[in-house]
């Protein structure tokens, strides 16, 4: 499933991108992906998720609200959900914010493939940051801290975005 979504395929890409608690920067990444891809036929599901469920069924932080709504995504509506093994194969990239979330999703690839064998895992699971231009460069978690680490953090998904459009999506038909 997610093999056909790689470059130089026409199935649209699928993108996951993944947080700790999914109320912060993975909502805040998808929301701006979304709106940066909107009437791209290149791209198809997009989601984000928790590596922990601490969040489960609660709508985003509002400051990751506001910084949303102040640069233009004003239809964005997401519930945290925590990531699945489905998700593996569903997914064409699984995106990170951190290093700490790569680790645990690469650890859970590796037991789902253990577990329900290689086809079950077919995601490409990376750092987001890597597509801005410095090879692992990380989203700060800003939950414990002021609205500035949500505008930070905003200003690195837009870098992001453009950097996985401009080296992934531009391969594609």
């Amino acid at each position: 499933m997610a093999d056909d979504g790689v470059p130089g395929t026409d199935k649209p890409v699928s993108v996951l991108f993944v947080c700790l608690g999914n109320i912060c920067r993975s909502p805040m990444a998808e929301g701006v992906f979304r709106t940066m891809t909107k009437a791209d036929s290149r791209v198809g599901d997009i989601d984000s998720a928790g590596t922990g469920a601490y969040h489960e069924g609660m709508p985003p932080d509002p400051r990751t609200m506001s910084v949303l709504v102040e640069n233009g995504n004003l239809d964005y509506d997401h519930t945290a959900r925590k990531v699945t093994t489905l998700d593996f194969r569903k997914f064409d990239y699984i995106l990170a914010m951190d290093q700490e979330n790569l680790y645990d999703l690469l650890r859970r690839q590796r037991r789902i493939a253990r577990n329900h064998g290689a086809d079950a895992v077919t995601a490409k699971v990376m750092l987001f940051g890597d597509f801005g231009g410095a090879v692992g460069e990380q989203v700060v978690d800003p939950y414990y801290g002021a609205q500035d680490g949500f505008t930070v953090a905003y200003e690195q998904m837009l870098r992001f975005s453009k950097g996985f459009i401009d080296q992934v999506l531009k391969s594609k038909p």
